[in-house]
């Protein structure tokens, strides 16, 4: 038993023993691969130590969230006294945006394991390649300064980036048009087509396109292109092809690029058909113009002639061999110059530079060219479609003389009108206003302004109501003027006013079916009949043969204010229409027959005026208007009234005032009547040849008018007696009268509170002045 114990425990012994040496052997194995794979490692961390020092860098690793990352940091970026963690501080040495950039992507980076790549530059100027990975569950953020040999990587870079982006937008564009286009290899084979090619094919796709080859331009065209590939030459051209199933006609461009070429093609097939249309209207137009009287040329953006119709030949008297030559227009204007053709210009240069300015303008100009021949022609010069010009001319003389003929004819009939003092109105066959003199205005103080746009008569009947609302009469009136009456009959009423006033009204139908309507203010011989009447009443109980007389005067007043001036004013009217071209021309004799009419007519009407001037006087029914009156305008004005009598007389007028005389108060209109029957009075005392005196002069608080003639004078027997009324003393001279002008004279001076002086040399000269209170302005 003890030596089976000793047996036992022998063996077991050499059993551990076995088991400890084995167990040795084994973990002395693995300590020796161990410190094998430590030196390995060892190495393997020298080398990768050296490798990252090797350049300039920045190592971030994060291993586990909420750590510290391991830095390795010998790019310089931050002091070398800091700690490196301060590199994480990315906004010290980046700028804003790049930091907050690199924030985002790192905290990506750590959080859902998105890699980056950026390119940066250190607030130092640095260039730096950031790149940002997982490896395995660590988050490695790697910062290199980019050595000087690599700098120019980015720039090339940029440019490969752009041009892969221009490529791109190429493509796209190809893709968008509808126009087919293709690329071909060196081969000539298709390469690439856009879909608008597939769709002319008629291919399921581009690629069905591209790889069964299907041609779109037939063989001639593709052969022609080819053989221009090959000389280096961009071939255009025009193919007929079928497209959709359709035929058209293409206008193909294909252009070589290396040892490949690529080509487009765009459907012009309405294009020729429209310009075939074009044609055919232009040649229609062409035909049409020829046949217009007005002249047309029409020239390209290069000044050339392109153009000109039969009338333009025949207006400037050109050869038409010579313009199917398509001269320029400055060679058509030297030719037309030196025909003495054109406008004469003491700067024919500037002229013609001014004319080619209608090559760069916009807008239709209007030009009249008067020609040495004495033509005129309207000139019409616009700019055409093709960049030129277009010339339209008409010859406008016939127009131009029977224009001016009537424009004429209207100023001395207009002018004669409204100097009348009447009032005068024409109304059309429509019942509208078409003329009106200032007297009409003026005599129911109306406001021109509301006698524009033609008013119909119903409109000014209106108008006039606040002076005169006679619905009758208005009536009656409306119905001469633009009635319908089976005959056309004047009218005559007379019309009292509101204000007092009373006017004869006088409608008379005209040839061209207008209606003549005149107003004459008879205020004046009313008040002087009412007055004498009065007069006459206030007589009849003191002397019955006094009655009598009055009752004749009374008459004889209502007849020369009635029955004379109304029917005068009637035929001067109506003469001075007959001398209007529209209503019918006269021959020589019956315009000299209408001249004495019209010289008669306003004799007597200006002897019945001072018939009812001295009646008004008597009557003291006179009452001035008394106004400013410009003294020096006055004058003027009396010389303006009896110029024509001094020519008629070949006499001249010598008209004076001292510097400043200023105005004085007077009535304007009455003093306007004392010069003139003064220096009337002068020209008939005045032989042809002699000249008549007019001054005016302030002195002593008065002024003083002085007319001087040198006529025969003045017997100191008659002298007494030059102011009585129809006394007159001719002594030899062309003086006719019925003895009034002076009379008037002294009466309106003394109403005016002057006097009249007269001073006669006979057979030498003759002085009448006119004293009155200055009582204005000097």
């Amino acid at each position: 038993a003890q030596f089976a114990l000793a047996a036992g425990l022998a063996a077991s012994l050499a059993l551990a023993a076995a088991f400890h040496f084995f167990r040795w052997r084994r973990w002395a194995g693995k300590e020796a691969e161990l410190f094998s794979r430590l030196a390995g490692m060892q190495a393997r961390l020298g080398w990768a130590e050296a490798l990252l020092a090797s350049e300039p860098q920045v190592t971030i690793a994060w291993s586990d969230a909420g750590k510290e990352p391991q830095i390795e940091e010998n790019a310089g970026l931050i002091a070398r006294e800091k700690d490196p963690r301060a590199i994480l501080d990315f906004r010290a040495w980046l700028a804003p945006e790049t930091a907050l950039k690199l924030e985002d992507s790192a905290a990506q980076l750590r959080e859902r394991g998105l890699p980056f790549w950026m390119k940066a530059a250190s607030l130092d100027g640095r260039l730096l390649d950031i790149e940002g990975r997982p490896v395995g569950a660590i988050a490695v953020v790697r910062i290199r300064v980019v050595p000087g040999e690599h700098l120019d990587a980015p720039g090339l870079q940029s440019p490969q980036e752009a041009t892969r982006e221009q490529l791109q937008a190429i493509r796209s564009l190809l893709d968008a048009v509808p126009f087919p286009a293709w690329v071909r290899d060196g081969r000539g084979k298709l390469a690439w087509v856009n879909p608008a090619y597939a769709r002319a094919v008629e291919a399921n796709d581009q690629e069905a396109a591209v790889s069964q080859g299907t041609e779109l331009v037939e063989s001639l065209a593709r052969e022609a292109g080819a053989v221009s590939r090959k000389e280096g030459k961009v071939w255009r051209g025009r193919a007929p092809a079928i497209v959709a199933g359709k035929r058209r006609m293409l206008e193909i461009v294909d252009t070589p690029a290396g040892a490949s070429s690529a080509g487009m093609a765009v459907d012009v097939s309405e294009l020729e058909s429209l310009r075939a249309s074009l044609d055919q209207q232009s040649e229609a137009h062409q035909r049409t113009l020829n046949q217009l009287a007005t002249a047309v040329a029409i020239f390209d953006g290069s000044k050339r002639l392109i153009f000109s119709n039969t009338a333009y030949c025949q207006l400037w008297a050109l050869d038409q061999a010579w313009l199917d030559e398509k001269p320029t227009d400055s060679e058509i204007l030297d030719r037309l110059r030196a025909a003495r053709l054109l406008p004469e210009e003491a700067d024919f240069r500037a002229w013609k530079l001014a004319l080619f300015g209608a090559y760069q303008s916009l807008e239709t100009e209007d030009q009249v060219w008067f020609l040495p021949d004495g033509r005129t022609l309207r000139a019409g010069i616009g700019p055409n479609a093709q960049g030129g010009v277009t010339y339209l001319f008409d010859d406008v003389t016939e127009r131009y003389r029977l224009a001016s003929q009537y424009k004429a004819s209207m100023r001395v009939q207009t002018e004669t009108l409204d100097a009348l003092r009447e009032g005068v109105a024409v109304f059309g066959s429509d019942g509208r206003l078409k003329f009106l003199n200032p007297a009409f205005a003026a005599l129911w103080s109306l406001d021109p302004e509301d006698l524009t746009g033609q008013p119909h008569i119903d409109r000014v009947a209106r108008l006039c109501a606040p002076l005169y609302a006679d619905e009758e009469s208005w009536a009656a009136l409306r119905g001469a003027i633009a009635g319908l009456p089976e005959e056309r009959v004047g009218f005559e009423r007379r019309l009292a006013r509101r204000d007092g006033s009373v006017l004869d009204c006088a409608a008379a139908p005209l040839p061209d079916g207008s209606a003549l309507l005149t107003f004459t203010d008879m205020t004046a011989s009313v008040n002087i009949e009412r007055a004498l009447t009065e007069r006459n009443e206030a007589l009849i109980e003191r002397n019955q043969a006094l009655l009598d007389a009055e009752r004749l005067r009374n008459d004889f007043v209502h007849h020369v204010s009635y029955e004379l001036r109304s029917p005068l004013t009637n035929i001067t009217g109506f003469i001075q229409l007959l001398g209007d071209p529209a209503i019918g021309g006269l021959n020589a004799k019956q315009r000299e027959y209408a001249g004495y009419v019209t010289k008669s007519s306003a004799a007597l009407l200006a002897l019945i005026d001072d018939i009812l001037d001295l009646a008004s006087i008597d009557a003291d029914a006179i009452e001035l208007s008394l106004e400013d009156v410009d003294i020096a305008q006055l004058i003027r004005a009396a010389a303006n009234d009896v110029a024509d009598r001094l020519a008629e007389a070949s006499l001249r007028l010598v008209a004076a005032t001292s510097n400043n005389i200023g105005t004085f108060r007077a009535d304007g209109r009455r003093m306007r009547q004392i010069l003139f029957n003064l220096l009337t009075n002068a020209i008939g005392f005045s032989s042809p040849g002699q000249s008549i005196g007019l001054t005016a002069a302030r002195k002593d608080g008065s002024i003083y008018f002085r007319v001087t003639d040198h006529g025969s004078g003045i017997p100191a027997a008659i002298r007494d007696h030059v102011f009585d009324r129809f006394r007159t003393y001719t002594a030899g001279s062309r003086h006719r009268g019925a003895g009034l002008g002076l009379s008037i004279v002294r009466s309106f001076v003394e109403l005016h509170g002057g006097r009249v002086e007269i001073d006669s040399v006979p057979g030498k000269k003759t002085f009448v002045t006119c004293i009155f209170p200055a009582g204005g302005k000097s």
